[in-house]
């Protein structure tokens, strides 16, 4: 299992914001000259996390981007799905995609919620405020 690139771009975006401590904001600018991701990959990102009711975008004069939550009330599973949708290691356990040539006769398909939801528990016990940490 590997989180696709725009996930992990997600989770250091959101680390950097939350390293702006007191609660300052922030431009898409200077998330990507803080993180060295391209401006427009954060733009992007900027726009999913704040969708997702991660970050708050405020236009004008004094502006910017701020956490629209306490970094330790943000968790890592919180960011993984503003930008992948619901964790899911499989696809069968979504009813919309019920594509699998398998479904009708598999075993095993009624313990995928079971290992998805031991997944997201462990993302949910890594908070922001964890990630956002300046390590020496």
């Amino acid at each position: 299992m590997r989180l696709s690139s725009m996930a992990d771009y997600a989770v250091v975006t959101m680390s950097a914001a939350a390293r702006h401590c007191g609660g300052s904001r922030v431009s898409a600018a200077e998330l990507a000259a803080e993180t060295g991701l391209p401006v427009p990959t954060v733009q992007k990102l900027v726009s999913r996390l704040t969708a997702a009711g991660l970050l708050r975008s405020t236009r004008g004069v004094g502006g910017g981007l701020k956490l629209a939550r306490p970094a330790a009330a943000i968790t890592l599973a919180d960011i993984i799905e503003a930008v992948e949708g619901p964790i899911a290691l499989t696809q069968c356990v979504d009813d919309a995609r019920a594509d699998c040539g398998l479904d009708a006769c598999c075993s095993v398909k009624p313990h995928w919620p079971i290992v998805n939801e031991a997944l997201r528990g462990a993302l949910s016990q890594v908070s922001l405020i964890r990630l956002a940490e300046v390590t020496a």
